[in-house]
């Protein structure tokens, strides 16, 4: 559910990983040109972005106006993507008040590749099709219209595992080695079943996972075909991938697995530090929220085990630069040298966004996290970025997944049957798209 994640982006409190190797920050040049904004040729860059994206916090904007004395950067940012979108889309539609980068999330992109293209520039024209090979293929992809336009640079991307709490597993005389459990867990059947033989010896007050709209988030993230098929058809309410991850989400949520927190909610917060769950699909994005809401308390309880079901995505975003804005030439050269290996590398050793760049993904494949219990997260997200599926993204699949998230929530927290629930998916679906 890439809304979900957006909005977390908001809240997260970072934490660094250790690299077994130094990453280097590239000194890379971008050229200046085009209109400035006062004379001797000086061009102030206006970025609109939703959360955090992280290049303030790990000093890119500093080195990027260092290496280039006569551009400034200016960025404004709204904290929850949904708000964000809302008013990106009023901008495009009057053509006026839009920054020289804006951010799309990857729950977006289809909606720009396909809707709007027209309202973003084709970043080819600058060389963006050079760059293709600094990218993992489905990042790419999906921000290329089917005539070939590129309309946006990948950032981030959020390759799927588990995270769960060692400490509370050996209390319910579970296995905590990361290698058995994600033998044990191969499938999620083997996830359901293990959490049931937890639940059995639970310490009280202890769930196994935090809520079945995480668990049909995560398991949907590792599926090519979702709300769409290729051709653009909607197709959630027949697509068995789909009632697959529903009726795992029921099952876990009708054995009491859940602790029945909604994502993102001030008592989920609080649960992280709580011990109120013992594990969390968790892709790489998530690791540094987990820090942020246990605290240094929960640094060596938590460890990383490899997802059941196979690799899967779940978040990620794009930057674009849109027709009106006023620098197009120095807001290219900006998200590229922003995307770059180098500066993605930096991104993932300071603010834990795992990269979308194939070059930064070798060069933190040996990165490790102390707070994890020194798990190699380089190796397990860079694992399942590789084998993730490229998705079929639509037009709507943000708003398809909050109407199922919902539902869910509603099965697990008042007991909703699912055929009910499932009805009320299919009209809220109906009442966003029309």
């Amino acid at each position: 559910m890439p809304i979900a994640r957006a909005a977390s982006r908001a809240a997260v409190r970072l934490g660094a990983v250790v690299l077994s190797g130094a990453l280097l920050v590239a000194c890379g040049s971008g050229s200046s040109g085009g209109t400035s904004d006062s004379a001797g040729g000086k061009v102030t860059l206006t970025v609109d972005l939703f959360g955090s994206f992280g290049y303030q916090e790990a000093g890119l904007y500093a080195e990027y106006q260092k290496l280039h004395p006569d551009i400034t950067i200016k960025q404004s940012d709204t904290q929850e993507e949904p708000d964000y979108w809302k008013s990106l889309q009023t901008r495009l539609a009057g053509g006026g008040g839009l920054a020289d980068v804006q951010g799309v999330e990857v729950g977006r992109i289809a909606s720009v590749t396909q809707q709007q293209s027209d309202k973003f520039e084709d970043l080819k024209q600058y060389g963006a099709d050079t760059l293709k090979d600094q990218f993992a293929e489905a990042k790419w992809s999906a921000a290329t219209t089917q005539d070939g336009r590129i309309l946006g640079l990948g950032t981030d991307v959020g390759p799927e595992a588990m995270c769960y709490r060692t400490d509370l597993f050996k209390k319910a005389g579970l296995p905590t080695d990361r290698a058995e459990l994600a033998q044990k867990w191969s499938t999620w059947e083997g996830y359901l079943d293990l959490g049931k033989q937890y639940m059995a010896k639970a310490p009280a007050k202890s769930a196994w996972l935090d809520s079945v709209g995480s668990l049909y988030s995560i398991m949907i993230g590792q599926e090519k075909e979702r709300y769409y098929d290729a051709s653009g058809k909607l197709v959630y309410e027949q697509n068995p991938a789909v009632k697959t991850a529903w009726d795992t989400s029921v099952e876990a949520a009708g054995a009491g697995l859940s602790a029945k927190l909604d994502q993102w909610s001030p008592q989920w917060n609080q649960a992280f530090a709580a011990g109120s769950f013992a594990t969390i699909p968790c892709p790489a994005w998530m690791l540094s929220y987990i820090k942020g809401q246990a605290g240094d308390g929960g640094s060596g309880k938590w460890d990383i085990a490899k997802l059941p079901g196979g690799a899967g995505n779940w978040g990620g975003s794009y930057l674009s630069v849109p027709r009106a804005a006023e620098h197009k030439k120095e807001a290219y050269e900006l998200i590229k040298w922003l995307t770059a290996p180098e500066q993605q590398a930096k991104l993932f050793r300071d603010q834990g966004l795992f990269p979308s760049s194939t070059g930064a993904i070798a060069q933190v494949a040996d990165a490790k996290d102390p707070y994890f219990s020194d798990a190699p997260i380089g190796q397990i997200f860079g694992d399942a970025a590789k084998a993730a599926p490229v998705q079929v993204l639509g037009v709507h699949d943000a708003n398809v997944a909050q109407q199922i998230t919902n539902a869910l929530s509603e099965v697990e927290r008042k007991g909703t049957p699912s055929a009910k629930a499932w009805s009320t998916v299919k009209k809220g679906v109906d009442n966003v798209i029309g």
